[in-house]
C-alpha cells in the first residue's frame, strides 16, 4: 500500500509538472521590445513600414500610425525583436485600400517618398537590447 502511495504522487508529480510546462514554455527566442517614431523632415511620417532584419532569424515589422509612432512585432503573439544588431529598412509606398463596408476606412495609393538609403539601399542600422528599447528614425527627403 505504501507503494501505491508513493506511486500516485510520482504520477500527480509528473502531471503538475507537465501541466504548468505547457503554458510557460516557449520557442520564442530572447526579444527585446521595442518603439519609436519616425520622422520625415520633422513631420511624423505615418503608414510606414519598419522593418528590423537580424544577420540571421526572423525580422520584425511594425507600421507607423498617424503620429509616427511604432511598435515592432516578432510574432502575431510575440512583441519585439531578436536581441542584437539590426538592418532597418522604412517603405513609405502604400497601396490603396477600399473598405467596401461603408465605414469610411478607405486608404489612396502613396508612391515611395523615401531616398533609397532608408529602404532598398538602406544604410539604416540598430542595435537591440535586452528590456525596453526606444529606437526613433529621424529621416530627411534628401
Amino acid at each position: 500500500m505504501r507503494l501505491s502511495v508513493i506511486l500516485k504522487l510520482s504520477i500527480i508529480g509528473l502531471l503538475v509538472s507537465l501541466i504548468s510546462g505547457c503554458g510557460g514554455s516557449s520557442d520564442t527566442p530572447p526579444l527585446g521590445t521595442v518603439s519609436g517614431v519616425v520622422t520625415l523632415d520633422e513631420k511624423p511620417l505615418a503608414n510606414a513600414q519598419v522593418t528590423f532584419q537580424p544577420a540571421g532569424g526572423r525580422a520584425s515589422v511594425g507600421e507607423t500610425d498617424s503620429e509616427g509612432k511604432y511598435t515592432l512585432s516578432y510574432t502575431g503573439a510575440a512583441a519585439g525583436a531578436l536581441i542584437g544588431p539590426h538592418q532597418v529598412v522604412i517603405i513609405s509606398a502604400v497601396e490603396a485600400f477600399s473598405d467596401e463596408s461603408g465605414e469610411g476606412k478607405d486608404r489612396a495609393a502613396r508612391p515611395e517618398i523615401l531616398p533609397a538609403k532608408y529602404n532598398s539601399k538602406t544604410t539604416l542600422k540598430a542595435e537591440v537590447k535586452a528590456g525596453s528599447n526606444t529606437i526613433d528614425f529621424p529621416l530627411t527627403s534628401k
